[in-house]
């Protein structure tokens, strides 16, 4: 059985597919590229509350980043989010977004099994 949270574009928050829950993408808000990392975990927490399940799931991510440079603060953030040794899988990749003002992106899966 499928679960949507949908949202009011082409796509939807999360789907849920049994155990596992695929998060679709979170944009991150803000000036900076830190205001918006943490934006976009914000938005995870809230989607990932709907389906309830904390953030602490989350399994593998893919993060979008505008600007390589930006690679050392989402490791430091990252850290603010999960526990030493206790990080999800995760991929990260430089894109163009269509949002001039979009410096970073995340999407990923949690698990939500015993």
């Amino acid at each position: 059985m499928l679960e949507r949270i949908p949202t009011n574009y082409s796509y939807s928050q999360a789907v849920i597919a049994g155990e596992y829950i695929f998060l679709g993408l979170q944009r991150g808000f803000g000036e900076t590229f830190t205001e918006q990392i943490h934006s976009a975990f914000s938005g995870l927490k809230e989607t990932l509350q709907k389906c309830d399940v904390s953030l602490e799931r989350i399994v593998k991510v893919h993060v979008y980043l505008k600007n390589i440079q930006d690679l050392p603060e989402m490791e430091k953030v990252f850290s603010d989010y999960f526990a030493k040794d206790t990080f999800p899988a995760r991929m990260t990749t430089t894109t163009e977004f269509i949002d001039s003002d979009c410096l970073m992106m995340i999407d990923g899966v949690a698990y939500r099994g015993v």
